[in-house]
């Protein structure tokens, strides 16, 4: 009897996170706006963050994140085991998309990308999604946290300072959405692969995406 609640109170914890993702990724829905005639369309650039690179004739695989997004968090674990699992057959790169709606969201892309400076983008990367329970969903920014998580890593915090200060760091951050924006990326995480956006319906569609792409 025990191991028949136990198993059933496990299927309704389950269930209540995976509707929880299923919410948090349909608020930040909305209408995707039509690409501005001529606009140009790069779901990579040479200065965007390669976390895996599969050299020459490997699938890129492009993910547009809000670090403070429940449903990137959810899709973290699911990112690393697709990382692991076609290493050395995907490119694998990331790009900021800060939503309004997430207080923190953009104060965590500058981090992120003042660790980039300082060639530590991936630790950091690690480290706020590994977080993102505690500092996520809050009233206020909090700078402060990050400032905190940078320490702990070890960065060089003068640079890191002068960085988050820098108006370039912001523009850099800005320079994803705005692509993001002209690819008709709406909501987080949006992934790409090999150009073609995918539509995201369950945790698979990503990988059906690049087996269809290493295949085809």
């Amino acid at each position: 009897m025990k191991n028949s609640v136990k198993a059933t109170l496990i299927a309704i914890a389950v269930a209540i996170v995976l509707l929880i993702v299923a919410l948090a990724f349909a608020l930040n829905q909305r209408a995707a706006p039509t690409p501005p005639e001529g606009a140009e369309q790069q779901t990579v650039r040479t200065d965007s963050h390669v976390l895996d690179d599969g050299g020459e004739g490997a699938v890129t695989v492009v993910e547009f994140l809000d670090f403070e997004c429940e449903a990137c968090g959810a899709f973290y674990p699911v990112v690393e085991e697709l990382r692991e699992k076609y290493d050395g057959e995907i490119t694998y790169v990331v790009r900021y998309f800060p939503l309004p709606g997430h207080i923190n969201s953009t104060q965590a892309a500058l981090a992120a990308e003042a660790a980039a400076q300082q060639d530590r983008f991936e630790d950091m990367y690690h480290r706020l999604f590994e977080t993102q329970a505690q500092w996520g969903e809050q009233g206020e920014e909090t700078p402060e946290v990050f400032r905190a998580i940078a320490e702990e890593l070890g960065l060089d915090m003068a640079a890191y300072d002068a960085a988050i200060a820098d108006p370039a760091t912001a523009e850099r951050v800005q320079a994803d959405k705005t692509d993001g924006e002209k690819l008709g990326v709406t909501s987080t995480p949006t992934f790409f692969v090999d150009g073609e956006k995918v539509v995201l319906e369950t945790w698979d569609d990503p990988e059906q995406a690049i087996e269809k792409a290493l295949n085809g």
